[in-house]
């Protein structure tokens, strides 16, 4: 039996799948407003850190 069949079988399953999406868009978007937002000379710092000796 595949691993999908034991999924349909659970009530409420679905639940998790929303709660995940929600999270993982709310942190992609908090993410982007920050960057959006960031202090410029942060970001250029944070940029060149690899290539740092």
């Amino acid at each position: 039996m595949k691993f999908i069949h034991y999924l349909e079988k659970i009530t409420g399953v679905d639940i998790y799948a929303m709660a995940a999406f929600i999270i993982f868009f709310s942190i992609f978007i908090i993410m982007a407003i920050w960057a959006w937002k960031a202090d410029k000379k942060m970001i250029n710092y944070l940029r060149n850190i690899p290539l740092e000796d």
